[in-house]
């Protein structure tokens, strides 16, 4: 294979186009190998023929080799005529391809409620077996005269999952050697299940060590070393478990491993066990016999391509699968958007005899967004099964958040949230070798950035002036909100007026900041919603769990949001149980309960630094200073029943009242974090998060002692909590509005301080799935104000949260993170070296005038919402506001659009449709 890297940057003419930026800033080319072909997944529904399935999840091909299984698990709902769910077409899905021919071809498609990551063939080939995930049973499906169908199931007897009001879901699965045991990862449970296949008999074995100990956590992938041997993997604690299995199963070794284990396949011989290292990107070779690791390495490039002299982690290796001679491993990278090709050592492989030291990636295959399976017949043809696909404009699209839950239901019909435009499918193709390699291994290059893979940027010199006048950052992140939705009636730029629910009469501050400064009117926020959308904002990247976990989540199938330092609803920002229950007393009081301080969530920073690849790890170790408000939080005391005595009251001064407010849910943020600034409550207004802030503002300018990154979450914009909600900003005119202002203050605060001269501040929303918009359901509304920021400009440059993040980064002189920001470009076209001077004073929306906020006289007349407080709490009636996107999706958008425009949506956002679908 050493012509891959010697003809690699050679090929660059003949690398072919992607297919548009991805709001990753990547591109995928899944059809550029000779001979590959891609299907997307239909699974052929009478009354809705052109439905794809989203969220491929897993592919796994028969002992025969001539079956291949596809399964889906992920968000798959389609909404009816009345904007709700229709229960028999929102399924997930198993695609049985025949591949004894050229390309596969679908022969039949299997319908199941739920699932997650879990299927598995019996060694015959004459049955396979499905997780049901949040159902907490597993599916037997039987060849017939017809295909396979449904025969038994097992359910594994959970009533709960372990944690703060979570739902058991079984995971990944593997049959015994000798085709009559299954064991099942219990990934909600921390165990496996072992079942009896001859009768039915499920027994059930504890991970954890017990003590107090961490260990055995979040268990996800299966498989048997022998009939009486297997492995499990542990992907929180980082360990691969040895079982040793009789009439019931007993731990063993625990092997650690450097990232998070999420994909387990043994050699022929089943002497050889290769793991799926995702989060810092490997694979860990164990010896299967003795329990005992015999090496590692890297996946992410071939050496000569990019050696990756940081190990910055992002590929995402997620899948494996063995060339038929045993001798190579494919990788599948789902943050890459690429297969790895592996050439195994002689100890990696077992093999008796060969000549290769060490093994390492020789090549790189292109495959479609977040590849999350990989198979290989004895043939050579290679299958490769990916989660998501552009979604494209989304001029229907709606949540839960301004409609009456009677009218505009055509609006959720429209099917056009985010997570239901992303489309899963199958990519097909010969594999390659030598200069075919070679040029795929380049097109890979080219559509992440690799380093010389692409003529170098200009401008290098408008950043190092920059990060040499600039020393104080603020980030503020705000809530879901899309671009033609608040900024469609500009009337600069590339909006759809038709769209803007929150125009410029509720939020003249984010016109004003856009027409002053830089209007970024192809900006794309990098995640769908905030689980996704939290990681991208400060981590520039997701893990492949928060991959896998989020559409499920959003779903309602099960699973929970464990993207902000909470896993299963537990602050693990302490790792200490006394700790935990201190600062939230309806922790469960299992001293068990996911011991230590892992985060299964969390980014790995570079070098495999675990669980330490945020903005504010880089910023602590560049050492610079950093204060914290409202960032990752323990949010459930805000919302704990009355009864318990915990509930944290709406306190509009907690400082002077000396009440803590907020917990952080990072240990590294406790000590850097404003205790009395409130996190994610749409009960309370941004006003009073704005003038907390202020407080500590002022007392750092009066030292002259401002933080160089201050992280600042303005989160009314969510909007929620009508019926609680203080002060008379009960409605969404006046959330919106609050947020705006809130915005506005800071700026104006900044721009007349000691600081507007080396004072940079960016905003970005987390994702913007709660908005329609005629180019993309992820275009979003981010703003750059300060010093040396163009001014009345727009810049339409395809911009991500990646490169907000890079640009950061570069400004205060930090390192990347991981391999999105290490391999993206600082946003230098925002900036004007000549610009040293400006100003703003902030605009008090008219209709916060109508509220009880003590705000100066003065400005705007006051102008009445459409509908009060009442209105809006029937119209949103029994939605979860409690935390981040609990809502049901359809339902608060038409509510949302009926609330604000008082009448039906125009037309055109009813039939529009992606033109892929």
């Amino acid at each position: 294979m050493r012509s891959v890297a010697i003809g690699i940057m050679a090929l660059g003419a003949a690398v072919t186009a992607g297919a548009g930026p991805l709001p990753t800033g990547q591109s995928v080319t899944p059809l550029a190998a000779a001979g590959a072909s891609f299907t997307t997944l239909n699974p052929g529904l009478a009354d809705h023929p052109d439905y794809i399935a989203g969220q491929a999840a897993a592919l796994v091909l028969s002992p025969d080799q001539r079956t291949l299984l596809v399964l889906t698990s992920g968000y798959n709902r389609i909404n009816g005529a009345d904007g709700k769910a229709i229960p028999a077409a929102s399924n997930e899905y198993v695609f049985v391809y025949d591949v004894t021919g050229p390309t596969p071809v679908q022969r039949q498609v299997i319908a199941l409620p739920n699932s997650f990551l879990g299927i598995a063939w019996a060694p015959r080939g004459d049955a396979f077996y499905v997780s049901g995930g949040v159902d907490d049973m597993v599916r037997e499906y039987r060849a017939g005269a017809a295909g396979f169908v449904a025969a038994r199931t097992f359910a594994l007897g959970h009533k709960a999952g372990l944690g703060l009001a979570v739902k058991p879901a079984s995971a990944g699965l593997a049959v015994s050697p000798d085709g009559t045991r299954l064991l099942v990862a219990n990934v909600q449970n921390d165990s496996v299940s072992l079942i009896d296949l001859a009768s039915g008999s499920v027994g059930e074995t504890d991970l954890r060590p017990g003590g107090g100990k961490p260990g055995g956590t979040f268990p996800r992938a299966v498989a048997w070393a022998s009939n009486t041997s297997a492995f499990v993997t542990s992907e929180r604690d980082r360990e691969v478990i040895a079982l040793a299995v009789g009439t019931k199963v007993t731990v063993g070794t625990r092997i650690a491993t450097r990232g998070q284990p999420v994909a387990l396949l043994t050699n022929a011989l089943r002497t050889r066990l290769y793991v799926a290292q995702s989060n810092s990107d490997g694979v860990a070779v164990i010896d299967a016999a003795r329990a005992r690791l015999l090496g590692s390495f890297a996946t992410t490039a071939p050496k000569a391509v990019w050696a990756n002299p940081a190990q910055l982690g992002g590929a995402g290796s997620n899948a494996l699968a063995l060339s038929p001679d045993g001798r190579t491993l494919l990788v599948s990278n789902g943050g890459e958007n690429a297969v790895a090709v592996v050439a195994l050592s002689d100890l990696a492989s077992g093999a008796a005899h060969g000549r290769r030291a060490k093994s390492e990636v020789v090549g790189l295959i292109p495959t479609a967004w977040y590849p999350t399976g990989v198979a290989v017949r004895a043939n050579g043809m290679l299958f490769v099964s990916n989660n998501k696909s552009q979604p494209g404009p989304n001029p229907g699209g709606c949540r839960k958040t301004t409609v009456a839950v009677d009218d505009d239901r055509s609006c959720q019909a429209a099917n056009q949230y985010v997570w239901q435009l992303e489309k899963g499918g199958l990519q097909s193709l010969p594999m390659p070798s030598g200069a075919e390699l070679a040029r795929l291994t380049q097109q890979v290059a080219v559509n992440d950035h690799f380093p010389g893979a692409e003529p170098a940027p200009k401008d290098a010199a408008t950043m190092a002036f920059v990060r040499d006048h600039i020393k104080h950052v603020l980030y503020i992140v705000k809530e879901n909100r899309g671009y033609d939705q608040v900024l469609g009636d500009l009337g600069a730029g590339n909006g759809d007026p038709k769209l803007t629910l929150l125009g410029e009469a509720i939020t003249p501050n984010h016109h004003a900041l856009a027409r002053q400064f830089v209007t970024l009117d192809a900006f794309f926020d990098s995640g769908e919603s905030s689980n996704t959308g939290w990681n991208w904002t400060t981590a520039a990247r997701t893990t492949d769990w928060t991959e896998r976990e989020a559409p499920v989540n959003y779903a309602g199938r099960g699973l929970q949001y464990d993207q902000e330092g909470d896993n299963r609803n537990i602050n693990v920002g302490y790792a200490d149980h006394a700790a935990r229950l201190a600062a939230n007393p309806l922790t469960p009081p299992d001293p068990n309960l996911l011991a230590g301080g892992a985060d299964v969530g969390a980014p790995d920073g570079p070098g495999g630094d675990a669980g330490n690849g945020y903005l504010w790890n880089a910023a602590l170790k560049a050492g610079k200073t950093v204060r914290n408000y409202g960032f990752y939080g323990d949010l459930s005391r805000y919302y704990v029943p009355e009864k318990t005595g915990q509930l944290i009251p709406l306190e509009r001064d907690p400082f002077t009242a000396k009440l803590q407010v907020f917990y952080a849910s990072k240990a590294v943020l406790q000590p850097i974090t404003d205790p009395y600034y409130r996190g994610f409550d749409q009960a309370f207004p941004d006003y009073w998060r704005f003038k907390e802030w202020e407080r500590e503002f002022d007392a750092y300018a009066a030292s002259a002692t401002l933080p160089d990154l201050s992280l600042i979450r303005l989160p009314h914009d969510h909007f929620g909590q009508f019926k609680q909600a203080i002060d008379g900003v009960d409605t969404v005119e006046t959330m919106m509005a609050d947020n705006d202002y809130a915005l506005g203050r800071i700026i104006e605060k900044i721009a007349h301080s000691r600081y507007a001269a080396d004072t940079l501040i960016f905003v970005i929303e987390d994702d913007a799935q709660d908005g329609a918009d005629h180019v993309d359901a992820h275009r979003s509304v981010a703003f750059v104000v300060g010093p040396y920021v163009k001014q009345h400009a727009i810049v339409s440059a395809h911009h991500t949260t990646v490169d907000m993040v890079r640009t950061i980064e570069a400004v205060l002189g930090l390192a990347p993170m991981g391999l999105n920001d290490g391999l993206a470009q600082p946003m230098r076209d925002v900036f004007d070296t000549a610009q040293a001077r400006w100003n703003y004073t902030a605009m008090v929306p008219g209709v916060l005038r109508s509220s009880k906020l003590p705000l100066p006289p003065g400005g705007a007349a006051m102008v009445q919402p459409r509908h009060g407080a009442a209105w809006w709490a029937a119209a949103t009636a029994g939605q979860n506001f409690n935390e981040e996107d609990r809502l049901d999706t359809a339902a608060f958008n038409r509510a949302l659009w009926r609330g604000l425009k008082g009448d039906a949506p125009p037309k055109a956002l009813l039939t529009a449709k992606k033109d892929d679908d």
